[in-house]
């Protein structure tokens, strides 16, 4: 079965980097694009970044444009969030996540001084 398995999160001061990593298995990873979103208290999921499958095309929410990149590593069926000059406002679960409705368990990504 899809498993996605997310590792990486925790808590960071502002101004600081996480790489979180989502560990793919139980299907063809190279043939699909993947997803991070995320998810703040009190606020709706939303979609954070994407990236497509060979051509490694992304796209990114502006709110982390220039700050978080995305890519992955089809060998290891892996997908990597980095995530540079980090802001309170990035505090929030983060979700790994495959077309249509596969999910990972989600890891929280704290930002505080």
């Amino acid at each position: 079965q899809v498993q996605l398995v997310e590792s990486g999160g925790g808590l960071v001061q502002p101004g600081g980097s996480l790489r979180l990593s989502c560990a793919a298995s139980g299907f063809t990873f190279s043939t699909y694009a993947m997803s991070w979103y995320r998810q703040a208290p009190g606020k709706e999921r939303e979609m954070v970044a994407e990236i497509s499958t060979y051509a490694g095309i992304t796209n990114y929410a502006d709110s982390v444009k220039g700050r978080f990149t995305i890519s992955r590593d089809n060998a290891k069926a892996t997908v990597y969030l980095q995530m540079d000059s980090l802001k309170p406002e990035d505090t929030a679960v983060y979700y790994c996540r495959r077309p249509p409705t596969y999910w990972g368990q989600g890891i929280q990504v704290t930002v505080s001084s």
